[in-house]
């Protein structure tokens, strides 16, 4: 990961600007540079990946432009190599060194060019005009706001302008903004036409093209490392890439030290890919000692965001103390292409489909959000391969029909998929899908709501709750997760749309906690 900031205007607070950019250092700890175009300032926290070398550090330059990237760009040696046949040249292995001459080709038009998941700022020396844009899906992070005299401001996290802007908002993801509005350039859940072929034919097209997302996203100059859980989606990412790799590959788990669901499972899944696999244990004061600094990094009052940073914060914190390693690959997305436990009760395969895009629109304030701040808040850099552009608007674009649950399993097409050449085991394969914040251990989530339910009276939690208009808390736990997030971001909750939770419109999905555990349907998700 690294870290952008941008001040596009004149009269700026130098000291004030430094001392937002300051709060996510831990995103880039390898160099900082501020620059001043002339008419506003950019900067950059460098997390050295790709490019190791001085020579990558950013902002890069050209001409009067001016562009900061926290991104990671797949096949930029293609289009580097077709932009030094138009007569530019690059003194970096940076994949970010090819936005400026890109923009000086293409201008906006560059931003749908990209397989990216990405967010930058350019300033345009010619207009006097900044720039922004983010990745379809929203897997790296972006958000704006506008200081007292009404001059915009970006930024990777919310921490970095809190005190520096009235109201902080998400950049919206697919967009670009110029001359003082957005543009959507990518709509990623918009769908033409659907696929209908056999189902043979669609599962080979899951398998082929989610081993492409794996594959592209092993190349880096830093050392890489992946999330084992032992649920399908991270196993499936884990195995493939031991497939694709000549040497072991290395694989954390982490789960309660007395009832992790998951932790037998991983290693089931290290031992037979043969990775060289590590185990991590958190103790019930592990969690409640990282809780306030887990919801401050996360910039949430979300339930089940939370719940499931807890695990993810500490293993990827253990990673980063005692490991060389810079790039995680994780398992996330899978679960709004292929569903949930509770999208076994979508009522028609259209419910079902327009709950995907839904869940895909907001992924960026959720488990997309969960994956960057835990790792990123430890020096590493997320990739996602269920992320893959080409991949997600494959498996949106499949007839829903196919996708609902007809089969007596969840993600049946993604299970199939893999079902030949011996990728998992059987019982890892088709095993029961458990949510991460419960299978790190179901008493992990107990222990928060006990703790919770501690801190106010009846009387008290009543009485708090009705301070609080948008997404007003509904349970004891929420109440603390918002009052912490409240201490971090007085004023900034509608920076999360709402809770996550099942759709409460459907038949057995009115419940009152988004853990699966309290659906119907749980049954041996949690052995």
């Amino acid at each position: 990961m690294c870290s952008i900031m941008g001040y596009c205007g004149t009269g700026v607070d130098v000291e004030k600007f430094k001392e937002g950019f300051a709060q996510t250092i831990s995103r880039g700890p390898d160099d900082s540079r501020i620059v001043d175009t002339g008419n506003g300032l950019l900067g950059f926290h460098r997390l050295s990946i790709m490019g190791l070398t001085a020579s990558g550090m950013q902002p890069f330059s050209l001409g009067d432009n001016y562009v900061v990237c926290n991104g990671e760009l797949y096949g930029f040696e293609q289009e580097r190599e077709a932009l030094r046949q138009k007569g530019y040249t690059f003194e970096s292995d940076s994949d970010c060194e090819i936005l400026l001459p890109m923009y000086q080709e293409y201008g906006t038009d560059l931003f749908a060019r990209l397989d990216a998941e990405f967010a930058c700022i350019i300033y345009d020396g010619s207009t006097r005009e900044f720039i922004a844009a983010r990745d379809p899906i929203g897997i790296r992070p972006l958000y704006y706001g506008y200081d007292a005299s009404g001059t915009i401001l970006f930024a990777s996290e919310a921490k970095n302008l809190v005190g520096l802007a009235d109201k902080i908002m998400p950049f919206p993801p697919g967009h670009f903004y110029r001359n003082g509005s957005f543009h959507c350039y990518c709509d990623i859940v918009k769908v033409t036409h659907y696929v209908t072929d056999d189902l043979e034919t669609i599962c080979r097209n899951i398998h082929d093209k989610l081993v492409a997302g794996v594959e592209k996203r092993l190349i880096a100059d830093a050392k890489v490392g992946f999330l084992l859980s032992g649920g399908l989606d991270s196993s499936l990412v884990c195995a493939i890439a031991a497939k694709k790799s000549q040497t072991p590959i290395k694989t954390f788990a982490i789960g309660m030290s007395e009832d992790a669901i998951d932790l037998k499972y991983a290693k089931q899944v290290a031992d037979y890919i043969g990775s060289d696999h590590t185990e991590v244990y958190m103790t019930p004061q592990d969690v409640l000692n990282a809780l306030e600094e887990v919801v401050h990094l996360l910039g949430t009052f979300d339930i089940t965001t939370i719940r499931a940073s807890m695990g993810m914060y500490l293993v990827c914190k253990a990673i980063h103390e005692q490991t060389d390693i810079r790039v995680l690959l994780t398992g996330e997305i899978s679960d709004e292409l292929f569903g949930y436990k509770y999208t076994d009760f979508a009522p028609s395969p259209e419910a079902f489909q327009e709950e995907a895009r839904k869940r895909v629109h907001e992924l960026h304030m959720y488990d997309v959000l969960r994956a960057d701040r835990c790792i990123s808040v430890n020096s590493l850099e997320a990739r996602v391969p269920f992320g893959d552009l080409d991949f997600v608007k494959y498996v949106l674009s499949i007839d829903p029909a196919r996708k609902v649950n007809t089969y007596g399993k969840g993600k049946y097409l993604l299970r199939h998929a893999f079902a030949q050449d011996d990728y998992l085991p059987e019982e890892i394969l088709w095993r029961e899908k458990a949510a991460f914040s419960d299978a790190v251990g179901h008493s992990m989530v107990d222990y928060l709501k006990e703790y919770a339910n501690s801190q106010y009276t009846d009387a008290e939690f009543t009485e708090k709750c009705k301070q609080y208009t948008h997404a007003r808390p509904f349970t004891k736990e929420s109440l603390l997760y918002r009052e912490l997030f409240e201490k971090y971001y007085p004023g900034q909750a509608e920076m999360i749309v709402d809770f996550w939770m099942p759709n409460k419109s459907w038949e057995g999905c009115n419940v009152d906690d988004p853990s699966a555990r309290v659906l119907s349907n749980y049954g041996d998700s949690g052995k």
